[in-house]
């Protein structure tokens, strides 16, 4: 796996030299006034853990969690006062962890952010089950949440079982969606478990919709080398049929297509983070994403903590790109919405797009992968399901790796992926 990363890395960058990750950072981060920015709010507090997530997150203690949100909204000032006035910022997104377990200083976090950014498009946050109640729904939506996230993963017991995560009563959850009301109400699903089937699928995505849903989001089980889930793999062949017939499915219902692995039944619906052409990220492991850089906080809530009360932005790891790589980047995340749009591609970075992947793009038409349009590209389920098997290589390839690193080390000395 290694070689055939290394291999695809060079080609498409058009050059030897991997993404290099060092521990000097910029005290002052870059703000490029001409772009988009998005904003991502890392809370790692959990209940309990889930065996297969892989994200950054700890048991919950009153105590920690409330150092930890006083060292958040000092990082938030650390950052925005590098600037003058306030600046425009697309999105902000709550994720963790389970971020709702600490509902009541959500409105001190986001007055702490309104200080230094404008936020034209919403503010969205990820639940567990257990938070979808009116109280807690309440309490978010005062403080201006107007997108919720609810990590489903499927309403059926046997699933849940596979998953080893609670049981939760639908009709509780749905009393209160109707009660008080979201713009977006996403509900996540986990796919290619065990003897899953298309049946299975369509059953929660059906409750889903009948259910206070207007978006869901179905991702696929990633089996991270540092995490304790021992569900196994579902073969590539079952995969792809799997995930072919959930997409028409929902197309045959008339749901919209928002991205990779999100269909929504109104327009309107949207819920992702990670699609921002730039972004802000606050909190430990948090990452931030600028025209020439990426940079990625600590994983420790201890070192974190420590850091911002020495005045020291937490950064733990640099990659500063040269221009290809910022590319394949770029393209990358730019996909998962199933569409590319060429002049967007041009304008960020000031050369055609034909000049520099003109013959990759002919060849992922001819091999059936996209189709091509006015605006530019947009792809086919084929497509789809071989962006979801390299999403899934990338993953396993750089992610698994960087993640695992970090959850060991607060601040490596360095990393070659």
């Amino acid at each position: 796996m290694s070689l055939i990363t290394d291999l695809t890395r060079m080609y498409l960058t058009h050059s030897t030299k991997p993404f290099i990750f060092t521990n000097d950072f910029d005290k002052v981060l870059p703000y490029d006034k001409g772009s988009e920015f998005g904003l991502y709010v890392h809370i790692p507090f959990c209940k309990s853990i889930c065996n297969f997530c892989p994200y950054c997150k700890i048991i919950y203690d009153e105590e920690t969690a409330k150092g930890y949100i006083d060292a958040l909204i000092k990082e938030i000032h650390l950052v925005g006062r590098q600037w003058n006035g306030r600046r425009r910022a697309t999105s902000l997104y709550f994720g963790g962890g389970t971020p709702a377990l600490l509902a009541d200083r959500i409105t001190d976090i986001i007055s702490a952010l309104r200080e230094h950014f404008i936020i034209t498009d919403g503010i969205g946050i990820e639940l567990h089950p257990d938070n979808v109640n009116v109280s807690v729904l309440k309490t978010l939506k005062s403080a201006g949440v107007d997108k919720i996230s609810i990590g489903i993963q499927s309403f059926q017991d046997k699933y849940r079982r596979v998953l080893q995560i609670r049981k939760f009563d639908i009709k509780d959850i749905s009393k209160a969606l109707n009660e008080v009301e979201f713009e977006t109400v996403s509900m996540d699903f986990i796919f290619a478990l065990p003897t899953q089937t298309f049946r299975d699928l369509k059953n929660d995505i059906d409750m889903a919709f009948a259910n206070g849903a207007n978006h869901i989001a179905i991702y696929p089980l990633i089996d991270f080398t540092f995490t304790k889930n021992k569900v196994p793999v579902m073969p590539k062949k079952e995969k792809r049929k799997l995930l072919d017939d959930i997409t028409n499915y929902c197309i045959s219902k008339g749901y919209v297509r928002k991205s990779i692995w999100t269909f929504a039944s109104e327009e309107s619906a949207s819920y992702s983070s990670m699609t921002r052409d730039n972004f802000f990220g606050f909190g430990c492991s948090a990452t931030s994403l600028f025209k020439d850089q990426f940079k990625i906080n600590t994983f420790s809530v201890l070192e974190y903590c420590k850091r911002i009360d020495a005045n020291i932005l937490p950064t733990a790891l640099t990659n500063r790109f040269v221009k290809r790589q910022r590319m394949i980047y770029y393209l990358f995340w730019k996909l998962y919405s199933t569409r590319l749009k060429v002049k967007e591609f041009e304008e960020f970075f000031d050369i055609p797009l034909n000049k520099v992947y003109g013959l990759e793009f002919r060849l992922l038409q001819v091999l059936g992968f996209l189709t091509r349009d006015e605006e530019g590209y947009k792809m086919t389920l084929k497509g789809a399901f071989y962006y979801h098997y390299y999403e899934n290589f990338y993953t396993l390839s750089y992610i698994d790796k960087m993640w695992g690193i970090m959850r060991k080390e607060a601040f490596p000395k360095g990393m070659r992926l």
